[in-house]
């Protein structure tokens, strides 16, 4: 059962009845859980997660291919490449590693993404719970 002050955290944070990615990892950080928690609350309470910040889901509808917006990007830095390589884990970047890469490098989190599109790297363990 979620708590009531997490429940009505999410419901307050809905976007056309759906939880943006980013809105559910400031309720984690003010609500002091996890995301993933917040992932969990959201899929008790029916919601579903939108604007993934990787841009991997929740843009659209995904039976007209509109679902993502991360691109590949059209030439991987060497930096960005070894960050990526090196995190992999069973040949795929989890979602947080994405984020960490960003953050080491002062990059946005969709050209890692972006970047991991075309390395053909799989992102996996959304932290959120998604996929």
């Amino acid at each position: 059962m979620v708590p009531e002050p997490l429940a009505q955290a999410v419901r307050d944070a809905l976007v056309e009845g759906r939880l943006p990615c980013a809105e559910a990892f400031r309720i984690a950080k003010d609500h002091k859980v996890t995301p993933a928690e917040v992932g969990a609350a959201a899929d008790e309470l029916d919601v579903r997660v939108s604007h993934c910040q990787l841009g991997l889901f929740g843009y659209g509808p995904k039976e007209e291919g509109k679902h993502r917006i991360v691109q590949p990007l059209p030439e991987v830095p060497p930096e960005v490449a070894e960050e990526i390589r090196a995190r992999l884990a069973e040949g795929r970047l989890p979602c947080a590693a994405a984020w960490a890469v960003a953050q080491r490098l002062g990059r946005p989190k969709l050209e890692v993404s972006g970047a991991a599109e075309t390395l053909q790297t799989r992102v996996s363990r959304c932290q959120l719970g998604c996929f």
